[in-house]
């Protein structure tokens, strides 16, 4: 579990959990330790409702903010949603609304050609909430069904980083009262421990929904979802292990649970 990059909290929780379950249960052997330690992980993690891309939406426009620090795959991740979501017949739009990083606007702007969805980008000395507001106000006009906003992944002083979201929220809602539907986190598993402070920093400056795990390919330790959910009480809903278009899945907790103990497989993303 260690290994895994779980956490030493919640993998003293994993391990008490399962010490009393051995105790009362008594003669137990190892597949059904196994099967225990599967049941233990799964518990602790919070359930993520979301099925299939193609699944309806709570609501019309679906508003979702998108979060994360500069350099965890945010704009990729926004991307590949885009994509997975208008294969999934849906009409997607994007708003670029990360107005501080450089080419961050033009990054997403090559993403939405990919994918073939419209993106509102800001003008000159445009600011955040500007752009946000046009793309929602566009979403209403256009019908459509699904909008993801990038945001700045400022940290270093999370008082602006906390002003400037809220004043994102404020002015959506003057278009969509009960919008944000949802605001995804996106963390980096290759990070390991350092994605939990970024959740405890970013969950302290706005209310995170949802959690999107990047770069699960190559020698990331997932675990790290374990503890962040675990501790957060907040549901991983995407996973990404790789960059195509096409490397990014919904996560399943006991399908997670069931990769970490398959003796078959070295890495825990495989």
């Amino acid at each position: 579990l260690l290994l895994s990059d779980v956490g030493i909290s919640t993998t003293k929780k994993i391990i008490e959990n399962i010490q009393k379950r051995v105790a009362k249960e008594k003669k137990i052997d190892t597949s059904e330790l196994n099967t225990l330690l599967k049941e233990e992980i799964s518990l602790l993690m919070a359930e993520n409702s979301y099925k299939d891309f193609s699944d309806s939406l709570p609501a019309k426009p679906y508003i979702i903010l998108v979060v994360g620090v500069n350099g965890v795959g945010k704009t990729t991740t926004i991307g590949k949603l885009a994509c997975c979501f208008k294969k999934a017949e849906k009409n997607v739009l994007l708003g670029a609304a990360d107005t501080f990083r450089a080419a961050a606007a033009e990054q997403l702007t090559i993403w939405a050609k990919r994918a073939d969805v419209p993106i509102i980008t800001p003008n000159k000395n445009t600011d955040p909430a500007s752009v946000a507001f046009d793309t929602v106000k566009s979403a209403v006009q256009k019908n459509t069904d699904v909008v993801l906003i990038d945001t700045a992944g400022r940290l270093h002083n999370k008082i602006s980083l906390m002003d400037e979201l809220s004043k994102i929220k404020r002015v959506i809602q003057k278009v969509i009262p009960e919008a944000p539907h949802e605001v995804l986190l996106i963390l980096d598993a290759s990070t390991g421990q350092n994605a939990i402070e970024q959740c405890r920093q970013f969950t302290q400056a706005t209310q995170v929904t949802s959690i999107a795990i990047t770069k699960l390919d190559g020698t990331a330790k997932g675990g790290v979802m374990i503890g962040i959910s675990e501790q957060f009480k907040i549901p991983v809903k995407f996973i990404g292990t790789g960059e195509g278009t096409d490397d990014i899945q919904i996560f399943n907790k006991h399908e997670f649970a069931d990769s970490l103990f398959d003796e078959k497989k070295t890495d825990v993303q495989q």
